[in-house]
């Protein structure tokens, strides 16, 4: 009998029917709540394949998860690329390939650690930063956020190279990415699984919820978003993802795309939704489970390119 494991922090709809989903299907694997608890460095994973869904927030976790591929487990998503991502990358890798993105620079902290002393350890740094030179080449309106956040936490909308310093200078440890505002007409989240399913899914960010339209996009447009999402999560390599695109006069932008610990909540996919995340999550472990694909030969990093 194959397990699969599920990390999980605070979700209270997605684990308990994803594991039933699996349960029930009967196929020679069994899902559950993955127990750990202290590492060591030559223990047995009692997994086929743990699926993450918090280790970018409980670091011991991911500690864990690389210990586990090495050791020959599945991990959706693949912890070395996840730790590797950032939003800028990101940007770059899109220009990489070719595919819609808002222009995007990435910034020097704000503040640093205690043992760095700015006058001694910042030496390769120019500054002042020329906030001007930043300005021209994003321009304004634009979006400052964290390259490494998510859940729309501290993102702000500039509309001035003095909003933007002012909200630069509240960042703190974080790093920042300045990012050229993209008004669009229309927006869509597409839910990415196993890197060969995708689901386009319309986007009220103001009320920060879906809205089940089938016909939201027109075929052209819903087929181009869809292979240029999978194009983007094929060269990440996630699994598991979402990649957000800001549509105007029909052209889509990504505007992100490192969410490899998606929502899958109910109440914001929305039942009609929620249903197809649940029964393809569980097709890809089972698969997984059943025919292994060891990640630890994928851990080369021209493989992106």
């Amino acid at each position: 009998m194959k397990k699969v494991g599920v990390i999980v922090g605070r979700e209270w709809s997605f684990p308990p029917k994803f594991i039933e989903e699996v349960n029930r299907r009967d196929k020679g694997v069994v899902a559950e709540f993955a127990r750990l608890g202290g590492t060591r460095m030559d223990e047995k994973i009692l997994y086929d394949v743990l699926v993450d869904r918090i280790s970018h927030e409980v670091p011991y976790y991911r500690s864990y998860l690389k210990h586990a591929v090495l050791e020959g487990v599945t991990v959706i998503n693949n912890p070395f690329m996840w730790t590797a991502d950032d939003k800028f990358f990101g940007a770059s890798l899109c220009a990489k390939l070719g595919l819609g993105h808002p222009k995007t620079a990435v910034l020097p902290n704000k503040d640093y650690v205690p043992g760095i002393v700015k006058t001694e350890s910042l030496r390769n740094l120019v500054y002042p930063m020329d906030w001007q030179a930043i300005i021209d080449y994003v321009g304004l309106p634009c979006i400052l956020k964290d390259a490494h956040g998510g859940g729309w936490r501290g993102v702000y909308v500039c509309h001035s190279i003095e909003e933007l310093i002012r909200y630069y200078d509240g960042s703190g440890l974080l790093t920042m990415i300045a990012q050229e505002f993209i008004k669009w007409d229309q927006y869509v989240r597409v839910m990415c699984i196993g890197q060969d399913v995708v689901l386009p899914m319309p986007y009220d960010t103001h009320n920060r919820k879906y809205i089940p339209d089938p016909n939201y996009l027109t075929p052209a447009l819903y087929k181009r978003v869809a292979a240029d999402s999978l194009k983007l999560v094929q060269a990440l390599g996630y699994d598991m993802n979402t990649v957000e695109w800001a549509i105007k006069d029909g052209v889509p932008y990504a505007i992100d795309f490192m969410n490899p610990a998606p929502d899958m909540d109910l109440n914001s996919l929305t039942p009609e939704y929620f249903g197809w995340v649940v029964e393809k999550m569980a097709d890809l472990v089972i698969d997984r489970a059943l025919n292994p694909k060891p990640q630890i030969k994928d851990l080369r990093w021209s493989k992106l390119f």
